[in-house]
């Protein structure tokens, strides 16, 4: 949700509705400034207004890496959008060519940028289980097209496509 604070356009990151035993109640809300992309812990009373201000999500592609940013393509107009690392996060783990995502503008500047719950990534590099580790589920580490590494089991081989899960950035399955 976006609201309007201060004069100021900002994205909520995170709320929380607080009743403490002897005071009236309050929402501990975490702002993001479009303008200046800074954070703040802001305390709202019960009884003040602001004012939402609409948001718009757009399907968009992954194109590629430009230096520090991202260039991010709509697939029905072909219109390019370029974003910074610090927008993108940790969402950069897991974006491949051609990928979906959904971004969200608000006032014609995009705010976030949001990944599937799960993607298909080759894996680069395997290497070969220890003769003897056969125990109940063995993982070993595995690096991934995007330069992430995270375990998998012993059977997985370099150059196969997995899913892996881009909430918890575990191992899903073979795709």
């Amino acid at each position: 949700m976006a609201i309007n604070y201060n004069g100021d356009i900002c994205v909520v990151l995170d709320m929380q509705h607080r009743t403490p035993g002897n005071l009236r109640a309050f929402v501990q809300a975490t702002l993001r400034s479009i303008r200046t992309g800074k954070s703040a812990d802001v305390r709202f009373s019960s009884t003040e207004k602001v004012e939402p201000v609409p948001m718009i999500t757009t399907k968009m592609e992954y194109s590629y890496k430009d230096g520090q940013d991202y260039v991010f393509t709509d697939p029905e107009t072909y219109e390019t959008v370029t974003l910074n690392a610090e927008l993108v996060g940790e969402a950069k783990d897991y974006l491949v060519e051609n990928g979906q995502v959904t971004v969200t503008f608000v006032e014609e500047k995009a705010v976030s940028v949001e990944i599937p719950s799960s993607v298909i990534l080759t894996v680069t590099n395997a290497p070969e289980g220890i003769r003897g580790d056969s125990a109940n589920n063995v993982q070993k580490p595995i690096t991934l097209e995007t330069g992430i590494s995270i375990q998998a089991p012993l059977f997985i081989k370099t150059g196969e496509k997995i899913r892996v899960d881009t909430r918890t950035g575990k191992y899903m399955e073979r795709a």
